[in-house]
């Protein structure tokens, strides 16, 4: 059976996430794996399981999720990027379809993954077609966020930056990279509206990301102090840190293989 790599981008506002869940009193949750499934099975008339690099939570987005899905041989000359294109919601669309080896698995074959979360910083408004996708802070101390954010490279036991739902016993990580699109920020007169970070690691654990943004977010309106972080992570407890940060601000931005 050939496999099939999609790349897939979607907005998460009105889905439960990536995942499959169950019926809640008879009417399906829906998913962004649901979705595409949704299609093979209209096309080739039986159930295809798409297998997503990454879970990705309710209301959170993806610029570049990537998923692979095995097709009965009859189906492997189908213009599937066509498809996809023609049958997907408004909010989802696969932006390029490619067969694999067989080896290949979106989700264990990665090497890294790399999020980012938008902020808002103005506090008089949100234009509207940026509210769905950004957290609306206001202004931050972007220096006290850098110097919160370098304590959380390398690798840690993230166990304070893990939210509650999986079954795991390793919470050690590694963050290769926490940065914004602002390099310059302390030579202007103002900030940009928009203040975006890109997280990346070998891997995640549950809410990591959001949860590492809550805790900069904290540290920018000096609600913590950014020297706090080593003890945050010593504490293993998720009731150490700050709140979770919304969904909303957050997208999947790039899988590497």
């Amino acid at each position: 059976m050939p496999r099939i790599k999609i790349t897939v981008a979607y907005i998460g506002t009105r889905y439960v996430g990536w995942q499959l869940q169950p019926p809640r009193e008879e009417h399906p949750q829906p998913t962004v794996q649901g979705e595409l499934e949704k299609v093979l099975t209209a096309v080739t008339g039986t159930l295809i399981r798409v297998h997503g690099s990454g879970r990705t939570d309710s209301g959170v987005h993806a610029d570049a999720q990537v998923a692979h899905f095995d097709l009965p041989e009859k189906w492997k000359n189908v213009n599937w990027q066509k498809v996809f294109t023609t049958k997907l919601p408004h909010d989802i669309a696969v932006t390029s379809v490619e067969t694999v080896d067989d080896e290949f698995h979106s989700r264990f074959s990665a090497k890294a993954k790399s999020y980012t979360y938008t902020l808002w910083l103005k506090n008089e408004f949100v234009l509207p077609a940026r509210y769905p996708f950004v957290w609306k802070t206001g202004p931050l101390d972007i220096a006290a966020m850098e110097k919160a954010a370098s304590y959380l490279i390398g690798e840690h036991d993230f166990a304070t930056y893990q939210n509650a739902g999986t079954e795991i016993t390793n919470t050690v990580r590694t963050i290769t990279k926490i940065a914004h699109n602002c390099p310059d920020y302390a030579t202007r007169d103002t900030l940009p509206d928009e203040l975006v970070w890109t997280v990346e690691a070998h891997g995640f654990l549950k809410q990591m990301v959001r949860n590492i943004m809550g805790t900069l977010v904290a540290c920018g309106r000096h609600k913590i102090s950014p020297d706090s972080v080593p003890d945050l992570l010593a504490a293993k407890e998720r009731s150490a840190a700050p709140a979770t940060a919304p969904a909303r601000g957050l997208s999947m931005h790039k899988v590497s293989y």
